[in-house]
């Protein structure tokens, strides 16, 4: 085989490992890009293994290319065949889109490693504050229950406090109700003077039927006396 016929099969691989370097570096993208937005990038996802397998195929194909590219050069170095203008370009084009196609695939790998670690490194906190929450779950139990009985006690109290409050507006009412009975009574009694009259007249009936009945009393102990002696 000739070094052109050689040059021209390198020059149609290249051209095929291109179109699959896209191809598969459009791929890695379009995923990296949707498993970032869905924050499903926790080491042993789906998604993780799926974007760690489309970078070893992405690896191997640039591996690839650059090997046939280095190839291309060889073949055109060759002193007995100078290459021409047009295969000089086409050599330097496919060492551009090389080039390029690193680029893009260093800096999206590098944004997918970024978001890989950022979402690892949340696993770890909830993962810490969920061993943490279950070393102090007991501790936290006691005290709750704790709060409890004391929010108990004080509805205890609270009701108790409020019955005895009742219990003296109650008494306060009922007091206030016998003053007015009797600030009444006192004035229908003032404002009935013969009442006032009868009751002394019964007063002073009781006091003279007393006086009568002790006066009788002692003549009967005195006849009593004067018999017993005689």
């Amino acid at each position: 085989m000739s070094s052109t016929q050689k040059y021209d099969a390198l020059r149609r691989q290249s051209r095929t490992l291109e179109s699959l370097v896209e191809a598969k570096l459009s791929a890695y993208s379009r995923l990296a890009s949707e498993v970032t937005r869905s924050n499903d990038l926790e080491s042993g996802s789906s998604s993780a293994e799926r974007l760690r397998d489309l970078e070893s195929e992405v690896d191997g194909l640039l591996e690839k290319l650059r090997e046939t590219h280095k190839e291309m050069a060889e073949q055109v170095d060759k002193p007995q065949a100078p290459p021409t203008q047009s295969v000089l370009h086409a050599l330097q084009r496919h060492k551009e889109l090389i080039q390029d196609y690193g680029r893009d695939f260093s800096r999206t790998k590098t944004n997918v490693q970024q978001a890989l670690d950022k979402a690892n490194l949340l696993n770890n906190v909830r993962n810490d504050i969920d061993s943490y929450k279950a070393a102090h779950s007991s501790v936290t139990d006691s005290l709750l229950a704790e709060r409890g009985r004391i929010d108990s006690s004080h509805r205890m109290i609270d009701e108790t406090l409020n019955q005895a409050y009742e219990t003296r507006a109650e008494f306060n009412s009922q007091r206030t109700m016998l003053g007015t009975i009797n600030t009444r009574m006192v004035g229908v009694i003032g404002t009935l003077p013969g009442i006032n009259k009868l009751l002394g007249m019964i007063q002073s009936r009781r006091r003279r039927d007393s006086i009568i009945i002790g006066c009788l009393i002692g003549f009967c102990l005195i006849l009593l006396l004067s018999y017993m002696s005689h």
